[in-house]
Order: structure tokens, then sequence, then C-alpha cells
């Protein structure tokens, strides 16, 4: 027997669990499937247990300065069995909250098992018993995610490498952690390590860390991790990775003039992520990936197939949980609410969740001059931030980028405490269309963060 719905969708993500629960609201006879954990990458592997981690991290860096601000504290240790289990509490709690929505929604059907498709329409669920059961839908949508990225490096087995997820299931700190990748999940992980006590060696293939951001950005990064102890080796591309007679990790590297081995005690790989769209058996749907795998979509979220859509990180852009939640909104206006939303002209913001925090809206200055504006940029370093001075956290600086003839922003980076808040504020002004003087000319409580706004654009070039 084939079940049969108006709406089938393939992963309990960000995106695809609000959509699942609002076609069923509307009368839909729907299924989620999910292979492992509802929830996605976000709240299971990805933004909730990293950052509940980051806040232990930022407790342990907090107590190190504790002299700083004349308060005197013993030796700081980490007990990483008691930071694992507050991170494995908090995932259980959002988790079971999202567990209990979607059993709560009439109408909507939840399907343990791994899906793959046998037609346009038509899907095989085969659960962990073995069992299968076959469905059948008029409208399909991929929420499968993505997950991390193995490199093709000699040696690499199956035990000798951990990845962003089983690299917060470790019961004891590194004694040196090496890390391959200098993006966004090699940076956080690298300074939270390094805060828990390990040494921490960050290997970058590339000229800079960070490579979408401004060099200044990424430089100020760079020298902010190497304050706090991080070893950064760039223009540096891993060769192969052995085990030696101690059961360390031995790690062949390679730069321009140089090549040497790296000896630690764990090595982490955090160079990318890729979809999981290769057990989905799109071919018998006939639905287009490009060369990486990820699933082709329109600017509706459509697939070349009619009646099939995908949404979040298995279509490829930036992956994040907020651009996931956004294509539900799309979804949700088209099918439910007769409009005509796209993704197009989206703003991205996104948070690297280092500390202090580095917030990104909008275009950099490089992208801004690229792609033709005349720019005018403004900067001002945190250490003329009245608030970060009263607090101690005066590393980084904000940056913001104007178009030389509208004064509107088109960008801003804020690498200072509380940078992805300070963002949020400049983006409201985006949506709003605000020319720069408008915040330059704002009256902002004092003392706060955000009164920095008015010194930043009042610094514009």
């Amino acid at each position: 027997m084939t079940e049969s719905y108006d709406g089938v969708v393939i992963g309990s993500g960000q995106g695809g669990t609000p959509l699942a629960i609002a076609l069923a609201s509307a009368g839909w006879r729907t299924a989620v499937i999910e292979r492992e954990h509802v929830g996605g990458t976000c709240i299971n592997e990805g933004c909730t247990p990293t950052k509940t981690m980051v806040s232990s991290g930022r407790v342990a860096y907090l107590a190190a300065r504790g002299a700083d601000y004349g308060v005197h504290t013993g030796a700081v240790s980490v007990d990483m069995m008691a930071v694992r289990d507050r991170k494995r509490s908090v995932v259980q709690a959002f988790r079971s909250s999202m567990e209990d929505r979607l059993d709560q929604t009439r109408g909507l059907h939840v399907l343990k098992g791994e899906a793959s498709f046998t037609g346009p329409k038509t899907l095989l669920v085969k659960g962990a018993d073995g069992g299968t059961t076959e469905i059948s839908a008029t409208r399909i949508f991929i929420n499968a995610g993505a997950r991390p990225a193995r490199p093709a490096l000699d040696g690499l087995n199956g035990g000798e490498a951990l990845d962003s997820t089983s690299v917060m299931e470790l019961a004891e700190v590194p004694e040196h952690l090496l890390v391959l990748g200098g993006g966004y999940v090699g940076i956080e992980f690298g300074q939270l390590f390094r805060r828990f006590g390990s040494a921490v060696t960050i290997v970058q293939r590339g000229p800079a860390l960070l490579g979408r951001e401004d060099p200044d950005i990424a430089d100020e990064v760079a020298r902010i991790l190497t304050e706090d102890g991080v070893e950064i080796l760039l223009n540096t591309e891993p060769i192969g990775v052995q085990k030696g007679p101690n059961e360390e990790l031995r790690l062949s590297v390679k730069s321009s003039n140089d090549q040497r081995t790296l000896v630690g005690s764990h090595l982490l790989l955090a160079a990318g992520r890729v979809p999981n769209s290769d057990t989905l058996n799109l071919g018998a749907a006939g639905i287009q990936v490009d060369s990486r795998g990820f699933v082709e979509v329109n600017d509706r979220l459509e697939t070349n197939v009619p009646g099939a859509y995908a949404m979040g990180d298995v279509k490829g852009g930036p992956a994040f949980t907020h651009i996931s939640y956004d294509d539900f909104r799309v979804l949700r206006k088209n099918l439910l609410d007769g409009g005509g939303a796209t993704t197009n002209g989206r703003n991205i913001p996104y948070t690297v969740f280092m500390d202090p925090q580095l917030g990104r809206i909008g275009l950099t200055e490089t992208e801004a001059r690229q792609n033709g504006h005349r720019v005018r940029t403004a900067r001002l370093p945190m250490t003329h931030v009245a608030r970060a001075v009263e607090t101690g956290e005066t590393r980084g600086f904000m940056k913001a980028v104007v178009d030389a003839d509208t004064d509107h922003i088109l960008g801003a980076s804020v690498l200072g405490i509380e940078g992805g808040e300070i963002m949020a504020m400049v983006e409201i002004a985006m949506l709003g269309e605000l020319p720069y003087q408008a915040l330059r000319d704002a009256v902002f409580a004092h003392p706060t963060l955000a009164e920095s706004l008015n010194n930043l654009f009042g610094s514009l070039d």
C-alpha cells in the first residue's frame, strides 16, 4: 500500500519543521520524514550545541581574566564532561520542544527513516529496523541539510579525525588540537578549545582567515586569535596524516617554501560541508543538482521537477539557519497565502561566534567596489567605544560601507563585543533604506554599545 499525502517534507530542520506544521494546519495531509534527530543541524550539531559550549569557553576566559577587574580567583580548570553534559541537556530540551510541536499538530505524520525517491512524486522510507514504507505526494520539499566534508588527505581513514559534531563529544580537553580550515567553524572551535586549555594550531590553505571578509577584518581576527595563543598557519596545505608511536597525530603540511610535520593529540576537520543529497536517489525523480551535489532551485525554491522544492543547506548558498527559516516563509507565502515571494534581494546577516563576535550584513568594501559603487567607509576601533572600555572588551573595530551617491548604507562589519547585536541595528536601518545620517544623528542611551553608531557614521571618510 502506498500512503498518499498532499505534502511531504524530507528533513525536520529549521525550515522543514515549521513548513510541515504550516501545511498540516492549513488542512494538507502532511508527512515529515526524519532519519535521525528532529531539529536538523542547528539544534543537534550546529547553532545550539556550539554556542552553548562557546558560553562555557567565555566563562573560562573571564575567570582567567578576573585579576584585570580586581577579582581574584584560584586556578581555572575545565571539566569537559560537565561542559558536554550541559550542552547535551540544552540540545535535548530544544529537540523535545520541537518534537512536541510536531506531535501535537493535527494532520501531520512523522515518519522515522531514510527517504529516497522512486519517481518524481514517490518516495521509499526505510526505517532503522529495515522495514520500508512507500509514499506519494502532490508536493515534496527537500530539507535534507548538509554534513561536514572529509578532505582527500593521505592517511585519513575512519577514526583519525574529528568533525564539528564529534569534537563536541570529547570527554577530555585535547592536549593539542590541530584544525584544518580557517572559516567560521575552525575559528569558533579553535578559540573555544584554546580557552579550555588546549594548544591550538589552525591550518588554512588560503592567504587569510575568513576568505569572504575584507582583508582588514581578516587580519584583525587573526591578530585576536594569535593574542589568545592560537597558532595560525596561512597559505599552508595539508599533505597527509599518520599516527605516531605514542598515538599522537602527525600532520604533514607544506607552504610555498617549507614542508614540516605538526604533532597534535587531536585533528579537527573544519573545511566545508557537503549536501545530504547523495542518499536521496534524486535521479529517479529527475531532480537536477550542481557539480557539488547541491539541489538546483529558482528564486521561488522550485526545482526543475514540478511539485518538487528544496530549502535550507541542501540547495547551497549561505548555510545559515535564518536563511533556511526564510526559505520556509517564501514557500508558505507562495503556497498558502497566495503571494509571489522570492529569495531575490534578501539581506543575509550572519555572526561568527568567536569572542569578540563578528557581525556582518550587506556588502563588504571589496564587494561594493567590485559592484561599481562609489564608496565611503567608516571605521571605529572598539577602544573608542565607552561601553567597551568600561567592560574591558576593547578588541576589534566597527566598519561600515556607504554609497557616496545616495548616502545609503551598503554593509557593515562589527568585530567587537556583541558584534552580532550591533550589526542587527545597522540591518534595520538598511531595511528601512535610511541614510547613514539617521544613525549618525540618533539619540541613543548612554552608555550603551548602540551609541557607538553615532561615532562610527560620524567618522566617514
